[in-house]
């Protein structure tokens, strides 16, 4: 497996330093929620922040995990779907900017967009209108866009579109890929269960969880049960169990692998995107389980100490230095 496409909603951050929380009191937003809103009220939060630090980085589950791939050295795609805007032009550049092959469809709403709102203390409140995302379908995705990659990867969140995720798969299945899904959310999981329980039996190759997504899942409450359940359904399963590491599996091979110690736990969002991003690489290099699982729990490690999911290119360049130690088995969990 050399090249990997992810398909999601395409998504920018915008990423805003509060100097104290009155905007969540004046909009009743809980800290540290993440609330689905319309563009109306996105832009009303937006226009009472004006004027606070801010930054602007490439968002949304898949996303995450392809970008950080990308960062890691591996030849990589992504599928989606922006508005007529600048945000969607930002989005479109930052993908070609970072070696990423664009496969992005345009739409009639505004981009889809998640506005961060970052308390004093790091905790983020999220405020997300989907937007143009939402307007990606079947129709729009054909053989050609798998031309040449090895591996799909979707986000989770896609399953509450039936036809779009079905066809996706079932064309990138045809044109000999392999299909890896990250399970997202176990409320969606819920939501979608016989459905997800169908694609997955019969389509997916590679299934990443975290222990409720797997409970869930499977109505297993122990996770290496969860594990091997799915292990009856798929090529390779991986049950991530918080910091007690992961639980990996593919044929008659388990391995448990461990954390990487933060130096300072800041923002936990995206770790899972990370993790996926780390095992992947490691994957697309032929690696062991554990290996990959290493890999994986350092991407993880590295993305909760920063507030959002950009790093600067020290950070980058530390993550693909632990990254060489463990492809050359100096440094395994």
């Amino acid at each position: 497996m050399k090249k990997i496409i992810g398909i999601g909603n395409a998504l920018t951050d915008m990423l805003v330093n509060l100097r104290n929380n009155d905007i969540l009191d004046q909009y009743g937003l809980a800290r540290g929620s993440m609330s689905l809103v319309d563009s109306a009220l996105q832009t009303a939060i937006s226009k009472s922040v004006a004027g606070l630090p801010y930054s602007l980085s490439l968002g949304g589950s898949a996303g995450n995990t392809i970008r950080a791939m990308a960062c890691m050295g591996c030849s990589t795609g992504f599928i989606g779907k922006v508005g007529p805007d600048t945000t969607g032009e930002f989005f479109v550049q930052a993908l070609e900017n970072l070696g990423i092959a664009p496969v992005i469809f345009h739409g009639k709403e505004r981009s889809g967009k998640c506005v961060s709102l970052i308390s004093p203390d790091g905790e983020r409140t999220m405020v997300t209108h989907l937007g143009a995302a939402l307007e990606l379908n079947a129709a729009e995705i054909d053989a050609s866009i798998f031309e040449g990659y090895d591996c799909l990867y979707i986000e989770g969140y896609l399953v509450q579109d039936h036809t779009l995720l079905r066809h996706t798969i079932a064309t990138a299945k045809q044109c000999g890929l392999k299909i890896a899904i990250d399970l997202a959310s176990f409320n969606v999981v819920a939501e979608n269960l016989d459905f997800l329980r169908e694609i997955v039996a019969e389509y997916v190759d590679i299934l990443f969880a975290n222990e409720d997504e797997a409970k869930t899942f499977t109505g297993e409450d122990e996770p290496i049960n969860a594990l091997q359940t799915i292990s009856e359904m798929c090529e390779l399963v991986v049950v991530k169990i918080g910091m007690r590491g992961a639980l990996i599996k593919q044929g008659g091979e388990v391995v448990h692998v461990g954390i990487m110690a933060a130096a300072k736990r800041v923002d936990t969002t995206g770790a899972g995107d990370f993790y996926a991003a780390g095992f992947l690489a490691g994957m697309c290099r032929g690696l062991s389980l554990r290996q990959c699982g290493t890999i994986g729990a350092i991407a993880a490690g590295k993305v909760i100490e920063v507030v959002g999911t950009t790093f600067d290119e020290e950070r980058w360049a530390d993550l693909r230095r632990l990254a060489h130690k463990v492809e050359t088995e100096k440094y395994l969990f």
